[in-house]
């Protein structure tokens, strides 16, 4: 699979994995399985939503923002199999958490802008159970966490 060559496709590419905020890893690989740490929607370092939705920060918004954060996962998925997309068997996985204002109930629609890219990228294979939560924050202010888990050879 030629990940670069479907992300260049829908003009995306994986940014440099992003520095962990506290003591922890973006990424560790078990056995045949790789647990991607909860991962915000930064881009180049800076938070690209921050805010509850929908009060701060619009459905749409938070959906790009979801697809960001599923990017950053990507990009450390792609450092622990040292960009050798051969190994990767599908997606498992996708948790996504919303930093929600207390009347919004739509953190299944916030989560599709994650199941939509990973769904484009790797067709079947993408295809995940999931979860989507709305919470009163987030680390840093983020509108969205997302975390990942995906199955390699």
């Amino acid at each position: 699979m030629d990940i670069h060559a479907k992300l260049r496709e829908l003009n995306l590419e994986l940014p440099k994995v992003p520095a962990a905020v506290a003591q922890y890893v973006p990424a560790l690989r078990s056995g045949n399985q790789i647990y991607v740490s909860g991962q915000l929607c930064t881009r180049e370092g800076h938070l690209i939503a921050q805010g509850p939705v929908p009060t701060a920060v619009s459905l749409e918004e938070a959906q790009a923002a979801t697809r960001q954060c599923v990017l950053n996962a990507l990009a450390a998925v792609d450092q622990a199999i040292e960009g050798d997309w051969s190994m990767f068997v599908r997606v498992v996985r996708l948790a996504v958490y919303v930093n929600s204002h207390a009347d919004f109930n739509l953190q299944h629609k916030v989560a599709n802008g994650g199941s939509e890219l990973l769904g484009e990228l790797f067709g079947e294979a993408g295809r995940h159970v999931r979860a989507a939560v709305g919470v009163s924050s987030l680390p840093l202010g983020a509108t969205v966490e997302a975390e990942l888990l995906v199955e390699v050879r």
